[in-house]
């Protein structure tokens, strides 16, 4: 049954007006950036139901189940999206035809397409992969054909300039003649030593052995007339091919990418050893069988070792294979962490002397893609890869010089505290040998294009981040998704190759991300408030268009509730010329100017860090949305602030912390403290904070090392001891502890424990596989060392890093909001 459209009209109306600015977005060039405004207002809430602690933090289907992973029809007519089942984390799949909405059944998921479809050279047919097996879909027909149907897991889809079909199963490519239906084997990849064939006997024993029997001597014969017919048969048939390479013994395939042309690969692989030891393990003990479960865990920093991955490029006609060097990349053999080692080794009464030697160097790893770190231009001529070294210091894009198998340097960006793990796409200008690419060297994130032989343009510019790029297919335009005309609001836009030219595309005043159709004329947004989930629109990818609403799925029961959406202000900083933007949730009773009625106040510190949550769409921290709207309607006034290392804000405000994590943050939440007192009547002496895992860090962190700044405090799933976190994470910031202690010594909470004098609560999952248990138990027990009172641990035996069970979020919950209750 379809779902009418109608009913959307209201929640619509509501939704797209949410939220402004002071000030107006105009369609000007990418130069430039006009200076953001003090203060983003939002939309008063209209329901009048009072929010409760136990359902903010009750399942969260109650709020309406939010359409996910939408994506368009290959002809560009209609859009599928899933939808989580109400009390299940079961999925179904939806489909809008331009009417209305209707479920699409199991039997027929296998031909809506999907999110990763790829479209044929003239356009004609988009391939894609449904449960393990390849199908390809005539667009005009609207006819699906199963190419696979194996229990093989077919991925890297990808039509070749021959128009085969080409995919990637365990480590096989293969290619498919959609005319005749043929699959060959264009490469089998094989992690071990070629096997020797047939040798001549070597040794004395061996060779008057095949002297002195006959009967050796002709098996000797027998295996050597075998082997050679076997590869004359395949020299002379037309129908056989070898087509296996072995990559060596004790490797691992980290990569593989198989030219547009089907003649090359690019393969990396590493020494296949282990990530973790028998130790790394986290003992699970709520089982199904009443048994303690020693889980296997990730390693920890301080336990990591250096990882390179070797680089070969394979020639499919002539079935050579070639190690390519690092030697050609700028920088390769450089000490960039000598200042770090001799500073490190002088507090120890040691001398450092620095000499240069090869970086260990890999394929990038960006935490935020969904492409590869390998790129192929149309032609499959040409190829640039993306590397990364492992001090985290550089990053290089390069290109192979396929006839001296080198790689050749195009790019490389390098940055003293660490090039960031997100922000890396890049790509090919269609048909062309032009590289397009994101950087940060002008502090922000921003889109360059570089011809093979040229020089790099940059083709936006200013105070904000671009990213998430789309090409049309004729190299006219990119899109992209960028803050510009406020640090919290994400619109879509796109740049003109030829003049620079920048459009806006949508004007929405909140979080919007996008997906351009196949055809390339209609943009599907997801698009979200600061106190309404995220919906899909459609709108045409033209400035200015309408935008039509196409789900709803927020409930009556959330619409309802009398909640306080916050304000996004910008803080003046006292160490920064940049301000600090904050949420900040205003008491239902305030009055501005007020004086005399001195309010209490909490600070809530995000997690993950570099995470940006100051923005004016809906956040992942929902139930501290509701939470903190509770606490205002108490009169309390709550600040949310995306504080130094937060996302969002350039590369400066990201490496603020770079070696000394926990000192640049609390003294935002420092200048958060006094805007609060000068501004909205709060008592310097009744304020406190909270937050979990990097925020659970920063409240430690706050009331050990500043403890007269907050009188109450709760950390949750915090880390303690950054040693133990993982390594991909931290090694970015704080280098490695066998390179730098000091800045781990500094920036670990442990080491600042005996400065706790204020209320402190510690809530701890113990089946965390991020932040481990033990970063509290340490803690724990360097406090009761310390003769320690004032601190309480809630422990929660089923839960991951971030909780599941509503029990546990509202057991959570209650002791924070008791905290605060009984302290401020």
């Amino acid at each position: 049954m379809k779902q009418s459209l109608t009913s959307l009209a209201v929640a619509s109306a509501l939704f797209l007006a949410g939220c402004q600015v002071t000030q107006n977005s105009n369609n000007n060039q990418a130069s430039q950036n006009t200076p953001p405004a003090a203060v983003a207002t939002t939309a008063e809430t209209t329901g009048s139901d009072v929010i409760t602690l136990e359902q903010a933090m009750a399942d969260p289907d109650w709020l309406g189940r939010k359409p996910e992973d939408g994506f368009w029809s290959a002809d560009s007519q209609s859009v599928l999206f899933k939808q989580k089942q109400s009390g299940s984390k079961l999925r179904d799949t939806f489909k809008y035809d331009g009417q209305g909405i209707e479920q699409v059944a199991l039997s027929d998921k296998h031909q809506v397409g999907s999110e990763n479809a790829v479209y044929s050279h003239d356009g004609e047919l988009q391939a894609y992969v449904f449960a393990g097996n390849v199908f390809v879909k005539d667009i005009s027909s609207n006819q699906v054909t199963q190419l696979t149907r194996t229990s093989q897991k077919a991925e890297r889809l990808q039509f070749l300039t021959s128009g085969q079909l080409a995919y990637l199963a365990d480590n096989t490519f293969y290619a498919i003649d959609l005319t005749t239906g043929l699959t060959t084997e264009l490469a089998k990849l094989i992690v071990e030593d070629a096997p020797p064939g047939v040798t001549e006997p070597a040794s004395y024993i061996a060779q008057e052995q095949h002297q002195l029997i006959g009967y050796v001597a002709l098996q000797h014969k027998n295996a050597k007339d075998a082997q050679s017919r076997k590869k004359a048969l395949v020299d002379q048939n037309s129908t056989l091919d070898n087509n296996l390479f072995y990559l060596g013994k004790d490797q691992r395939i980290v990569e593989s990418s198989l030219s547009p042309a089907g003649d090359k690969l690019i393969v990396a692989i590493t020494k296949d050893i282990p990530e973790r030891s028998a130790q790394d393990i986290m003992p699970n003990y709520v089982t199904q069988d009443g048994n303690i479960d020693p889980v296997k865990a990730r390693s920890r920093v301080a336990d990591n070792k250096p990882v390179e991955h070797t680089l070969v490029y394979i020639d499919l006609n002539t079935k050579q294979q070639q190690s390519l060097g690092y030697e050609t990349l700028p920088g390769f053999d450089e000490d960039v962490l000598a200042q770090v080692r001799r500073e490190n080794a002088e507090a120890q009464g040691k001398t450092y002397s620095s000499k240069k030697a090869p970086r260990h160097i890999s394929l990038m790893l960006d935490w935020g893609w969904d492409q590869s770190a390998i790129q192929w231009n149309t032609q499959g001529n040409e190829v640039a890869l993306m590397l990364e070294s492992w001090d985290n210091k550089d990053r290089w894009i390069a290109t192979v010089d396929f006839s001296n198998n080198k790689l050749v340097s195009q790019h490389r960006l390098y940055d003293e505290a660490w090039v960031n793990y997100t922000h890396n796409d890049f790509g090919w200008l269609n048909n062309k040998n032009t590289l397009y690419y994101l950087s940060e060297e002008s502090g922000y994130s921003h889109l360059y294009t570089k011809p093979l032989n040229g020089k790099a343009t940059q083709l936006t510019s200013g105070k904000f981040e671009v990213s998430e790029l789309t090409l049309t297919k004729d190299n006219a335009a990119i899109y992209f998704k960028a803050n510009k005309k406020h640090p919290g609001i994400y619109e879509i836009y796109r740049v003109n190759l030829q003049s620079g030219e920048l459009e806006t595309l949508t004007n929405l005043d909140g979080m919007t991300d996008y997906v351009l159709s196949p055809d390339e004329s209609k943009l599907l947004l997801t698009h979200s408030k600061i106190a309404m989930p995220p919906e899909l629109f459609i709108a045409d990818a033209q400035p200015g268009s309408e935008i039509k609403q196409i789900t709803n799925t927020v409930s009556e029961a959330f619409l309802s509730k009398k909640l306080i959406a916050p304000k996004v202000v910008a803080v003046p900083s006292s160490h920064t010329d940049q301000p600090i933007y904050a949420k900040v949730y205003y008491p239902a009773d305030y009055q501005e100017g007020e004086q005399g009625n001195t309010r209490k106040a909490v600070i809530f510190n995000h997690g993950a860090g570099y995470l940006q949550n100051s923005h004016l769409g809906w956040s992942v921290y929902f139930r501290e949305f509701m939470f903190h709207s509770l606490l205002a309607s108490e009169g309390y006034v709550v600040m949310d602030m995306d504080y130094r290392a937060s996302k969002g804000y350039g590369r400066d405000w990201r490496t603020a912390i770079y070696r000394h994590m926990g000192k640049p943050e609390i003294e935002d939440l420092a200048d958060g403290v006094n805007w609060m007192v000068e501004n909205v009547n709060v008592d310097k002496g009744a304020v406190g904070t909270y937050g979990g895992s990097y925020g659970g860090f920063m409240t430690f962190m706050a009331l050990f090392t500043q403890p007269e700044l907050f009188q109450a405090g709760a950390a949750l799933r915090p880390v303690t001891d950054w040693a133990y976190y993982n390594d991909p994470y931290t090694s970015n910031i704080l280098n490695r502890p066998v390179d730098d202690p000091i800045a781990y010594r500094r920036s670990s909470p442990i080491y600042f424990a005996e400065g706790l004098n204020k209320p402190m609560l510690i809530n701890a999952p113990m089946i965390d596989d991020n932040v481990f248990f033990q970063d509290v138990v340490r803690l724990v027990q360097r406090l009761i060392e310390l003769e320690k009172e004032n601190y309480e641990t809630a422990i929660y035996p089923v839960e991951p890093h971030g909780f599941v069970q509503p029990s546990s979020w509202l057991d959570e919950y209650r002791r924070i909001y008791k905290l605060f209750k009984e302290n401020l």
